[in-house]
């Protein structure tokens, strides 16, 4: 599975970015993005996505449903 960044509710504080172990967002014209190919949900590094440990806002960046 992977993460995704609600764009609604995102405010591109960039807290995200630097925390990802794989490098899987990217910030485009101001607007961040996690690339689910790449994303892993940090599953065998940590016990919880770092994105999400960081992330200012409850409920932007969640699981992609399968």
């Amino acid at each position: 599975m992977a993460m995704k960044i609600d764009m609604d509710l995102c405010t591109a504080c960039g807290d995200c970015e630097p925390e990802c172990p794989t490098a899987s967002i990217s910030v485009k014209k101001g607007m961040y993005k996690i690339n689910a190919e790449e994303c892993t949900e940090c599953e065998g590094e940590y016990d919880k996505p770092q994105c999400v440990k960081v992330c200012p806002i409850k409920g932007c960046i969640t699981q992609i449903a399968a």
